[in-house]
Order: structure tokens, then C-alpha cells, then sequence
């Protein structure tokens, strides 16, 4: 090998050495950069040009991160519904010692019921009953009003959910650009390639999300039920939010492209991601639940309804202690009467704060017709017509069996299934949430593990670097003493 040679190879080296360790500490500064994925300086050689840098690459894999992505919008759509769950929970069932489930008001209330049949001329009593009648229909009237108010919620975080989507397909086609750019140009776009990936990560939180790269490192999006959200411009993300919410409210669709991908009309619904957890929430969970307090509702009327007491009755039954706006007609039967359970109430002729005598719920004649009338002889020991509402609070009857309850039994029953199906949502939530999180947390490790930045490695690498790069400036230092000896001679 002649001097010059060495000396260009020499120089090559330095040169490559120069890369490697700009390399090194640009790792060593992202180490702890959340979306940082560690770059290699890919080294080459060709005859006659020593070493060189042949290009800058990511250390990434295509597969942990896809199962990142994955991962990331199933716990998202899990957390989501367990929250929303965990509030509707909390402020109906939970908690045994305020005793506000529908169960355990229901049970107060024929306890009640049952004192004052013991002595039906005690007007405590009498008065006590209507106030756990009043407590029963107040707790079905805020159970409503919380359910609502978490549809309300999860709509509004719907929202804030697309107008983030459309942020960042707005983010990703900018950067996207630069990457085909950069990769035409031949231009180091590693650091692209982490900002994208960073921004997927996100749009994954937000709903369920696959890339695919083209070439000249392009890339499309599609979420995980087949609808495109970019290629080559970002799609269009859609929805146009419901301020105020009640039971019969139906929420609208999120479109993509003028695709619908939530709601009974969607042909290609998202399967997970946030957006498709509160649509569930909204619109499947919250609305089973307050199907389930509507057939309370309902059971709790027909328990309770009055019948024509005539010597032949012509007179259809009529509701009682417990009336509804559509009075004096009787709710269908086992039907579900949609928000039923904010509109009941105790009918204001029983109710003593405004003027009505608790003693018509021993007498009967609540509507105020006479032929409903039980105790005809007005005798205050008459004890029969409450201790038929007991009986009639423990008897089975039939409920709408999409109310997901018990589809026969008493009222009591059904709302105990109620309760059953409430709790048996949240801990399915629950552990699915856990599974997802544990799922997650082994996948950005394991990502992590190929990706990341180990500084041990970094530094190990930076001295080997800085070995090359002495040992080349000693040829240089080498190559350069023996051509000043060689002038010298020829000098001479």
C-alpha cells in the first residue's frame, strides 16, 4: 500500500470515527426522550476509499411496534368504560351502609309498609311509608340523572377525542412529507421516522391504528376496522356533539371521511381506542343500565297499581302510590318505557308535604275515583290493601328481557339483578383494563429492549470509537513523519 493510501484510508476512518461519535452522543442526549429510538451509523467499505458511513439508521421493529400500537388502544377502550362504569356504580350501588342501592331502598320500603300494616291507625307510620316511597322514586330519579349525566360526558370526551385525531393526522402529514422528502433526497430522517412513530403512539390512544410504509418510506393509515385515515392527505374526521342528554336521546356518529364508524349504522365500527370505548359506553352500557332502572320504575307501578273494586269491574287498573305523566293509564307490560325511571313519582294525594293523606295508601281511591276505593267500611284497623302491596312487592312478574335483568321475577329480584349486571360490567372492565395494561407494559418493554438507548452499550461503543479514532491518528501522524523523512532525503 502506498503513503497517499494509508493516508486516505487513514483519513476515511477519522472521518467515519467523526459520524460514530456524533452518533453515540446524539443517543446518549436522547436516551431519555420519550419516542427516542436509538441510531446506528452502518459502516461500509470500498476498495481504494477506506471506510465510510454508508448510512444512518433507526434500530426499530416493525412487529413490537405494532403490538405497542395494539396494546395502546385496547387499554385505552377499556379504561374509558370502566370509568364510566365505576361512576354510575358508585353513585347507585355502591356503598351498603347509605343504602342507596334500588335494592336495599326497595327492601326499606316494604319493611315500612309492613310496620304500618302492623298498626294501620299510626300515622308515623303511615307518613313513614310514603317517605320510603319518596326515597325509592328519588334514588331511581338521581340514578337516571347520573346515568344521563355520564352519557353527557362521554359525548363531550368524544369530541375532544376527534378534534385530537384531526390534530394529529394534521401533524402526521406534515412530518410524513418530510420523511419521502428526505428519503428521495438521501437526507437523514431518523429523526422523522421517531416524531412519526410518536405520533401514531398517540393516535392509538385515541382509536385503533395500523401504518403501512410505501416506498420511499411513505406511509398510510387505516384504523383497526379498515377505514382510512391517511393516504397520502389525512382524511377528514367527523362529529357533531349532543350538549344534553336524556334516556331517549340518541347520540350521533363519528364519520370518517363520511364514513360512519360508531353507532347502530356503522358498517365498519372501530373495535378499540378511546373513541370506541365512550361509544360504547354512550351508547350500549349506560343505555342497558338505564333500561334496567325504567323496568324498576315500571315494576314498582304495576306492583302497586289499583284495580276497580266494584261488584263487576269495568275500570282498568290505574296507578297508585307510584304515578307517571302518562296517568291513569297503566305502563305496558314488560316493556320497556324508555326513561321512565326520571319521570316516576309518588302521586301527590298520599303525599302529606303537599297537602295529600299517606291513609290512602291503607284505603285505596288514590287517583281519586271512589271505585278503587279497598276499604269501603273506612276502618282504620283495615290492614288487607297493604299487606296485598307487600305481597305484590314479592310476587313475579314478566320484564323486557333486552333490560339484560332478570326477565321474571318480583321487582325486588330484578333490581337485584340489576345490581348484579352493574357490578359484573365494572369487574369485567376492571380486569380487562389490567390485562391490557400488563399486555402494554410488556410490550414497550420489549420495544424498549430493541429500540432503546442502553448507556452501558453507548459508552463501550464511544470507546471503541475513540480507539479507531487514535489508532487512525497515529497512521495520519505515522504517514505524515515518513513523507517529511522522504522530502528530506529527496531535499538532500
Amino acid at each position: 500500500m502506498s503513503l497517499t493510501a494509508a493516508l486516505d484510508s487513514a483519513r476515511a476512518s477519522l472521518m467515519a470515527s467523526g459520524i460514530q461519535s456524533s452518533t453515540i452522543s446524539r443517543n446518549i442526549a436522547g436516551a431519555s426522550a420519550t419516542g427516542y429510538s436509538r441510531k446506528i451509523a452502518v459502516l461500509d467499505n470500498l476498495p481504494g476509499t477506506g471506510v465510510y458511513v454508508a448510512a444512518i439508521q433507526r434500530a426499530a421493529s416493525s412487529g413490537l411496534y405494532s403490538n405497542v400500537l395494539t396494546a395502546t388502544s385496547s387499554s385505552a377502550k377499556q379504561s374509558v368504560i370502566y370509568d364510566g362504569l365505576q361512576k354510575i356504580a358508585a353513585a347507585t350501588v355502591d356503598d351498603p351502609e347509605l343504602e342507596q342501592s334500588p335494592t336495599a331502598q326497595l327492601n326499606k320500603l316494604k319493611q315500612a309498609l309492613q310496620q304500618y300494616a302492623n298498626s294501620t291507625d299510626n300515622a308515623t307510620l303511615a307518613q313513614a311509608a310514603v317517605t320510603s316511597a319518596k326515597d325509592m322514586v328519588t334514588g331511581l330519579n338521581q340514578a337516571t340523572k347520573t346515568v344521563q349525566s355520564v352519557r353527557e360526558g362521554a359525548d363531550a370526551d368524544m369530541a375532544n377525542s376527534v378534534a385530537n385525531i384531526n390534530q394529529l393526522l394534521s401533524q402526521f402529514q406534515t412530518v410524513n412529507t418530510a420523511v419521502v422528502k428526505g428519503t428521495i433526497s438521501g437526507d437523514d430522517v431518523t429523526d422523522y421516522l421517531d416524531q412519526r412513530d410518536s405520533i401514531v403512539s398517540r393516535l392509538s390512544q385515541e382509536v385503533g391504528v395500523s401504518m403501512s410504509i410505501r416506498p420511499n418510506g411513505d406511509a398510510a393509515l387505516y384504523t383497526d376496522s379498515g377505514v382510512v385515515l391517511f393516504d397520502k392527505t389525512a382524511r377528514t374526521v367527523s362529529f357533531a356533539p349532543t350538549n344534553a342528554y336524556t334516556a331517549g336521546t340518541t347520540g350521533n356518529a363519528v364519520f370518517i371521511d363520511g364514513v360512519p364508524v360508531t353507532g347502530a349504522n356503522s358498517v365498519m365500527p372501530l373495535k378499540s381506542g378511546k373513541l370506541a370505548g365512550l361509544a360504547q359506553l354512550r351508547d350500549k352500557d349506560t343505555v342497558t343500565y338505564q333500561s334496567q332502572l325504567d323496568e324498576i320504575a315500571r315494576g314498582l307501578i304495576d306492583a302497586f297499581k289499583e284495580s276497580d273494586q266494584s261488584a263487576v269491574p269495568t275500570l282498568a287498573d290505574r296507578p297508585g302510590l307510584f304515578t307517571y305523566p302518562g296517568a291513569p293509564a297503566m305502563p305496558a307490560s314488560a316493556t320497556i318505557s324508555v326513561g321512565l325511571a326520571g319521570r316516576i313519582s309518588v302521586a301527590a294525594s298520599v303525599d302529606p308535604a303537599v297537602g295529600g293523606n299517606p291513609n290512602l295508601l291503607r284505603d285505596g281511591a288514590i287517583s281519586g275515583v271512589a271505585a278503587y276505593n279497598y276499604n269501603t267500611t273506612g276502618n282504620a284497623g283495615f290492614s288487607a290493601r297493604l299487606q296485598q302491596l307487600i305481597n305484590k312487592m314479592e310476587a313475579p312478574q314478566p320484564f323486557d328481557a333486552s333490560a339484560q335483568g332478570k326477565p321474571s321475577g318480583s321487582v325486588i329480584e330484578f333490581a337485584s339483578s340489576s345490581a348484579s349486571w352493574i357490578e359484573s360490567q365494572r369487574k369485567t372492565a376492571d380486569d380487562n383494563v389490567q390485562y391490557q395494561n400488563t399486555l402494554l407494559d410488556r410490550s414497550t418493554a420489549a420495544l424498549s429492549n430493541v429500540s432503546g438507548v442502553n448507556m452501558d452499550d453507548e459508552m463501550s461503543l464511544m470507546l471503541q470509537v475513540e480507539r479507531t479514532y487514535s489508532a487512525s491518528s497515529k497512521i495520519i501522524s505515522t504517514v505524515d513523519e515518513m513523507l517529511q523523512s522522504l522530502l528530506a532525503a529527496v531535499g538532500n
